[in-house]
């Protein structure tokens, strides 16, 4: 297929709906059959009682293996209990067929800093930017260096995108790049509420960002959008999922599946509410990432506590750290 590229126009284009056609074709035409061949596949969902009645919310899952949310929405669906709209990574829309089946599914890409900066790198450039080019390019963008540094200027290739993306303007390069992200994060905000207010779909979030078996420290967009959209959060822990899932295959081998779902975590409850942030700051911009940092971070570690809480051992947080990959690879 050929590749595309999501761009604003492409993020402005997505159609979301009440019933999304691809959830309730791919659960009656794949999943429910292979869930049921030898071996079967045992889904569980444990403290239904938690779901707010009535209400749609934010899901915060682990993520332990790449299709760890289809039975999730598998059950949802059989159960009658609500569809959901999921955020994926940006690079899954560059293949046009994977585009269709994601937006199908009411599917929401996010499209990270670090993916426009790319995607605007290899326009420009024919190429992606290497591990060492893209850093660069990103701590300029987040003010940790300055153009007149000799390490920006000594390095050809991207003092030439700087140029070109700015028509000859590095620095007009730059605010190009901050208002690109900021136009798609709108759209990405409009997309979410607009699946939780308007669709009464509820928002599948993985907060971790990354696969991992061991559940992985949250990164702060989930709580940036919380606060915007103004939807509880309810922690849910997978576990066994990656035992039915072990590699690229869409088709489960067969096992048990058990999701436990944790009591919903109000905005304006307890625990949250010590670190609200007022509902017009617009998410994963300089300001909100700068001026409500640490309400974020504190914010969602609550909310990874809560998940790890949900979890048998082997999916809990790990003694040690695991260091995401910092390479531009991730996003193309």
């Amino acid at each position: 297929m050929e590749a595309n590229v999501l761009d604003l126009q492409r993020l402005k284009s997505i159609g979301l709906a009440q019933r999304p056609i691809g959830q309730v074709l791919f659960a009656n035409l794949v999943l429910r059959w292979n869930y049921r061949i030898p071996r079967r596949t045992h889904i569980e969902l444990q403290g239904l009682e938690n779901l707010p009645a009535g209400r749609t919310v934010i899901f915060a899952m682990n993520h332990p293996d790449r299709y760890n949310y289809w039975p999730f929405q598998f059950e949802l669906y059989r159960r009658d209990l609500g569809f959901t709209a999921t955020w994926v990574k940006g690079k899954y829309y560059e293949n046009q067929a994977m585009a269709w089946f994601m937006d199908s599914c009411n599917n929401i890409p996010l499209p990270s800093r670090g993916y426009v900066i790319s995607v605007a790198f290899r326009q420009q450039m024919g190429v992606a930017p290497s591990r060492d080019q893209y850093r660069l390019l990103r701590d300029l963008i987040d003010h940790k260096v300055g153009l007149n540094e000799p390490l920006i200027r000594s390095n050809e290739s991207v003092w030439d995108f700087l140029r070109k993306y700015g028509a000859g303007d590095p620095e007009q390069a730059l605010e190009r790049l901050d208002e690109l992200f900021a136009e798609m994060i709108t759209e990405v905000g409009r997309l979410s509420r607009e699946a939780l207010q308007v669709h009464r779909n509820h928002l599948l979030v993985f907060p971790q960002g990354t696969r991992s078996i061991r559940l992985l420290p949250g990164r702060t967009g989930m709580m940036q959008m919380a606060w915007h959209v103004g939807h509880p959060i309810v922690p849910v822990g997978c576990n066994g999922s990656d035992l039915c899932y072990p590699g690229n295959s869409p088709l489960s081998r067969g096992g048990r599946i058990v999701y436990r779902i944790g009591k919903p975590l109000e905005l304006d409850g307890p625990e949250l509410s010590p670190f609200a942030v007022p509902a017009q700051v617009l998410p994963f911009t300089p300001m909100a990432t700068k001026t409500y940092a640490d309400q974020y971070q504190r914010a969602t570690d609550l909310v990874m506590e809560h998940i790890n809480e949900l979890l048998d051992e082997p999916y809990r947080f790990a003694s040690e750290e695991v260091s995401p990959d910092q390479g531009a690879e991730r996003f193309l």
